[in-house]
């Protein structure tokens, strides 16, 4: 009985986890994607200057 409940209990955290650590990663993704406009944007307007 305290070897199911230890299993139980362990996949309930990894289930309550997951989601926080799939969270960390669309953040970064965010960053990147924001960071890759504002250099696009920064770019054109080097390019653009008279």
């Amino acid at each position: 009985m305290q070897k199911s409940f230890r299993i139980a209990l362990a996949l309930l955290v990894l289930i309550a986890v997951a989601p926080l650590l799939d969270g960390c990663h669309t953040t970064a993704g965010v960053g990147r994607d924001i960071s890759s406009g504002g250099n696009a944007l920064t770019s054109s307007a080097v390019k653009h200057t008279p």
